[in-house]
């Protein structure tokens, strides 16, 4: 039966979100559950994707990822693919419309980490983040809104900048595993092998813009989405917090993480400010 295959998929999806990602998992678990299978199955394709261009060094990545390449189009097209994580996004696809420039735009910034190392310009690194980041927020907020393309179009930009956000944080805090394991360098006029408190500043300020256009947005969601969405915001807050407080020299020798206890205590204040309706 196909519908038996169907929820492997999604089991399998939810796995490797929960296996890749302890902070995304705890905030999807704060969904409703009646979207809460659609974002893991959005997750799970975008981390199968990501795990090619960033982890399998010991095989032929290029191969790999035009293999993900043509099952993805073939799943698309056929509406099923036996490789689950697939199969399970493309349901999720259909079932809310989403846009195929979206899954295109994360698929090439995804091909350029391949082969591009260097970000050197404002307008490279835009693109570069349009589509690892901000097009799954796009994906998700499709999810988040139920298919009312009127809510869509408005939280459109906010969803974008919360998705930006993520990813600048993310960028930040692995400076060192991306600049000395891939030898990326993603901020561009910014040199990695001599931050300084300035050039730091500046990246962090960046940040916090795209988080206040980020909230602005969640306030205005679905009660299904807001607390989960709320309680990842907090999350990479937090993370940017201990950033901020990191002296620039060491941020590329060190891995800043929020420690389980400060997850368990944000998720509680999250919880409070989401009743009291303070966010």
């Amino acid at each position: 039966m196909k519908q038996l295959f169907d929820t492997v998929s999604y089991s399998c999806s939810k796995i490797v979100t929960k296996t890749y990602s302890t902070s995304f998992s705890l905030a999807t678990k704060m969904l409703s559950n009646s979207i809460r299978s659609d974002i893991y199955n959005i997750y799970g394709f975008v981390r199968l994707a990501d795990e090619i261009v960033d982890s399998f060094h010991d095989f032929n990545k290029e191969e790999l990822f035009k293999e993900l390449t043509n099952d993805l189009e073939s799943s698309l097209n056929e509406k099923i693919s036996l490789n689950p994580i697939l199969n399970a996004f493309q349901h999720t696809y259909y079932k809310y419309n989403i846009d195929k420039h979206l899954v295109d735009a994360f698929m090439k910034s995804m091909r350029m980490d391949l082969h591009k190392k260097n970000y050197l310009t404002t307008e490279e690194f835009k693109e570069y983040i349009y589509g690892s980041a901000d097009v799954v927020g796009l994906m998700c907020l499709k999810v988040f809104v139920k298919g009312d393309n009127y809510k869509y179009e408005s939280l459109k930009n906010s969803a974008m900048a919360l998705g930006s956000a993520f990813q600048k944080v993310n960028f930040l805090r692995d400076l060192k595993a991306d600049h000395d394991q891939l030898n990326r360098s993603y901020f561009p006029n910014t040199d990695l092998n001599n931050l300084n408190e300035a050039s730091k500043q500046e990246i962090i300020n960046d940040i916090e813009a795209d988080f206040s256009k980020g909230l602005n947005g969640i306030k205005k969601l679905p009660l299904e989405a807001k607390f989960g969405v709320f309680m990842a915001y907090r999350y990479y807050r937090q993370l940017l917090k201990k950033l901020k407080n990191t002296p620039a020299l060491h941020i590329k020798n060190t891995r800043i993480r929020v420690s389980n206890p400060k997850k368990i205590e944000l998720l509680m204040r999250s919880y409070v400010k989401y009743q009291l309706n303070l966010l």
